[in-house]
């Protein structure tokens, strides 16, 4: 066999299947569901050949400084198949979520950032002898800061040559080892320390174990709940009698019954089961709702609207039991007043950064629907995507909707998140059609939840930038009228900033009258998608977080505009920007949210301390406020005391995107904070800072899950769930008392109504929620292991031979006296296990 220093490369490729010249690449996707599959002058194919290449990644250590360290990590890349790598002439491309060093690596290579962003490369440089078939490459690299978590793993690796350059090869056989040696796992003192299972233990003791009827029969807690003495027995589903105005309820009401009684014992009488509009006693939230249940008169909800009413039913199904096989239902004599704490209690979803299908938008509607969650923030664009069809823009979703490999780019997005070089990827590119999104909105305004489309601006805009330059570039090269009609950047522009993501060129330009065409066109037709579903668009989300610091300040548009409109600095101009931005929202009857920065002051320096802008405290803004980093803990207070609405979104309680802890196996990014589920209990919104007016002005909490990490609808399930049922319980019920013994009574009663009722229902009703099952707490006391978990409820099994526990494994029932390692985990009613915990008992 020919060593790899004397294979063409041309040969090489040819080897590894491409087609000689031609270009490997599949067609952009066409709306959710396929991605289109098209042959034409450019040779496109739509699978792009698998490369025969084992490729491991691993920490080699962390080394820690005065600085606080850096991490040695090492590609490990095997030829196979008989194929090798040549001297010269390839790329080993890959995602870095949080960059790494750039520069000459041993073993004469060199690693280099492609483009701005997360993609990076190997190369041979002069010297390399290549790689035989079979035998080991190890390329070691360097990351600037030490790498805690896995989400800053290499991503969507896969292999270029230059003989092809279009031409994109996948590596498939690709695996992420998990650190487990001191020096993989080294930390500072004090910082990222790693969660041991006695540590779990003790926290999991903070809670007691109740017995199910000491649980609240309704989650979340409601208002008021008065129980009665006796039991309401159903042998066949009540007869649902409605007033006008409720049709979904109803039909919500039927279906509900349906499955919980598919047959019905017809003989009896059926018992009433009344749905009406009416005034909730001293209840003024359209949300309010009484239930009633009783022997003498059925059971009645009466909603002061039809999302009271919609409310009430959440509630009603929360006391049935659990599926079963039993004949009979029996509900408990009660009355219930109940009304939400806050207005808005919300969710923010991303597909953006990782495209989900609709079905998966539609799973997460239900999910928010059961648990009276009401505003879903939609994250639909970003750098990374464009995943809304906008009529007259096509480009936003033929190139802004799509990622993968490229040469030239006006083609499309480049592969980021882990998205690889596929254009047909179903996560890194898709997008939802019109009737997607109508589609969207009306399912969720059967479950009356209200979609806040949130449309990015003027930074994180890279998707919507790249595709109206290419749109322009179109239109020059054929002659059209128009191409700079709906522009976004100023080709002089020579500022120099990057974005927290690593993007220069990512921002809209406010010098440009097409930025604002442009925003219009959006605007305009996003409204009409809204009109034609019969659902109002009340405001939409325009962005306005992380404009770096020197955008626009070289751009001679913008310095022209400033001059014309004598604006002294960019900060006056960013304040224009906001300021054309809410006149093309009001002319569309919206007002205005965004991210905190949106009602922020711009300040000349980097990281300086926020200050509310006083120009737009009177517009009826609707600020968001994710940043209580060190310097802006109670900037979301001194918002609302300056006179702006405020959506609490805080990173260190309620982005859920954030891993619950440090240890390697936990999933999610950690660069806010670390989340665990009573993180989000615990969060208090109504800080002592707050005025009696700044009080008003919170219109309630949000939490988000941005996507980057996610590349399926389990890692979603997981990070979301069940976290967002302490959300649900914090932004519907009032506050835990702060005195030690009342916040243990009301955790205690969270997680077992959780482990007890909550999960369990959803574990038999759906079964296709893969939340999160944290490992068991476990201590060695008196020479037993004793085994406890944060949801009381879960099933324990356990292990003594090493091995990992499965649903046939014993059940913990008590302390284990077994010696050697201890192996446990805790179990849903499907049987899915959760992590696993380990301890040795000698």
């Amino acid at each position: 066999m020919k060593t790899a220093s004397r294979i063409s490369v041309a040969a090489l490729a040819l080897a590894f299947g491409a087609p000689g010249h031609a270009i490997a690449e599949a067609a952009q996707p066409a709306g959710t569901a396929q991605a289109a599959r098209t042959e034409g002058k450019t040779g496109m194919r739509t699978a792009p050949a698998v490369a025969p290449v084992k490729l491991r990644w691993e920490i080699v250590r962390n080394e820690l400084g005065a600085q606080g360290g850096r991490t040695r990590a090492r590609l490990s890349v095997t030829p196979l198949n008989g194929q090798s790598l040549p001297a010269q002439g390839w790329a080993l491309y890959f995602n870095c979520m949080d960059g790494v060093t750039a520069g000459p690596l041993a073993g004469n290579l060199v690693l280099e950032k492609v483009v701005g962003g997360s993609l990076f490369r190997v190369r041979p440089a002069a010297g390399f002898k290549g790689l035989p078939a079979g035998q080991t490459l190890n390329i070691d690299y360097y990351y600037p800061n030490l790498l805690i978590k896995m989400a800053s793993a290499p991503a969507g690796p896969y292999l270029v040559f230059d003989a092809a350059p279009e031409v994109a090869y996948a590596i498939t056989d690709f695996k992420q080892e998990l650190p487990a040696r001191e020096e993989q796992l080294k930390r500072p003192a004090g910082r990222d320390t790693l969660v041991t299972t006695q540590d779990t233990y003790r926290r999991n003791a903070r809670a007691d174990v109740l017995p199910a009827s000491a649980l609240p029969p309704v989650f979340p807690t409601p208002l008021q709940l008065r129980t009665g003495s006796g039991k309401v027995q159903l042998a066949r589903p009540p007869q649902v009698i409605s007033g006008p105005g409720l049709q979904y309820e109803t039909a919500f009401a039927r279906a509900l019954f349906a499955r919980y009684m598919p047959q019905g014992d017809t003989s009896h009488a059926a018992v009433p089961l009344r749905l009406r509009i009416g005034a909730v006693d001293a209840q003024s939230s359209p949300e309010a709702y009484e239930l009633s249940i009783s022997g003498d008169d059925g059971i009645n909800i009466t909603g002061n609207t039809a999302a009271g009413v919609a409310r009430g039913l959440q509630s009603l199904h929360d006391l049935l039991p659990l599926p079963s096989d039993a004949a009979q239902i029996e509900l408990p004599e009660l009355d219930v007043t109940d009304a939400p704490r806050f207005a808005y209690r919300g969710f923010q979803l991303d597909v953006a950064r990782n495209f989900q299908p609709k079905d998966v938008v539609f799973k997460t509607l239900d999910l928010m629907s059961a648990y009276k969650l009401n505003k879903l923030h939609f994250h639909i664009t970003d750098d990374e995507g464009w995943r809304l069809e906008i009529a007259g823009l096509p480009e936003l979703t033929s190139i802004g909707a799509v990622r993968g490999h490229y040469t030239k780019e006006d083609q499309r997005l480049p592969p980021t998140y882990g998205s690889g070089p596929r254009v047909d990827d179903p996560h890194g590119s898709g997008y939802y059609t019109r009737a997607d999104y109508i589609d969207i909105l009306r399912y969720a305004a059967a479950r009356h939840i209200e979609v806040i489309p949130e449309i990015e601006m003027p930074g994180h805009a890279r998707a919507a930038v790249k595709a109206m330059e290419a749109r322009y570039h179109r239109m020059k090269a054929a002659g059209e009228q128009g191409a700079d009609k709906y522009l976004l950047n100023d080709f002089d522009d020579r500022s120099v900033y990057r974005s927290p993501q690593e993007y220069t060129d990512h921002v809209m330009n406010p010098g440009l009258e097409s930025s604002y065409a442009f925003i219009e066109q959006v605007v305009a037709q996003v409204a009409a998608m809204h009109r034609e579903a019969g659902v109002s668009l009340k405001t939409m989300h325009v962005g306005g977080d992380e404009l770096p610091h020197g955008a626009w300040e070289k751009s001679p548009l913008s310095r022209a505009l400033m001059q014309k409109e004598k604006l002294a600095s960019t900060a006056d101009l960013w304040d224009y920007f906001y300021n054309r931005v809410d006149g093309i929202l009001r002319k569309h009857g919206m007002f205005a949210s965004g991210w905190e920065e949106m009602g922020a002051r711009r300040s000349d320096k980097e990281r300086a301390q926020q200050l509310p802008n006083p120009r737009f405290t009177q517009r009826g803004f609707s600020l968001y406020v994710w940043n209580n980093t060190p310097g802006n803990e109670d900037f979301a207070y001194r918002l609302a005391n300056a006179g702006y609405d405020i959506v609490l979104a805080p990173v260190t309680n309620m982005y859920l995107d954030m891993a619950a802890n440090p240890n390697p196996e936990e999933p999610g990014v950690n660069w806010g904070a670390y989340v665990e589920l009573e993180t989000v209990f615990d969060f208090q919104p109504m800080g002592a800072a707050l005025t009696d007016a700044g009080r008003r002005r919170i219109r309630g909490i949000e939490a988000t899950l941005f996507s980057e990490t996610i590349r399926d609808a389990s890692r979603l399930d997981y990070l979301m769930m069940p976290r967002l049922l302490a959300v649900a319980e914090r932004a519907w019920a009032p506050d835990p008392a702060l005195s030690a013994a009342s916040h243990r009574a009301a955790w205690s009663a969270f997680v077992n109504t959780l482990g007890q009722r909550v999960l369990p229902r959803l574990d038999l009703e759906r079964g296709d929620v893969r939340y999160r099952i944290a490992p068991p707490g476990m201590v060695v006391e008196g020479g037993k292991v004793l085994v406890n978990h944060v949801l009381p409820g879960l099933t324990l099994r356990y292990t003594t031979d090493g091995t990992t526990p499965t649903v046939r494994s014993k059940p913990v029932t008590g302390p284990i006296a077994a010696k050697g390692v201890i192996q446990a985990a805790a179990f849903d009613r499907t049987g899915r296990a959760g992590l696993v915990a380990r301890i040795v008992n000698r």
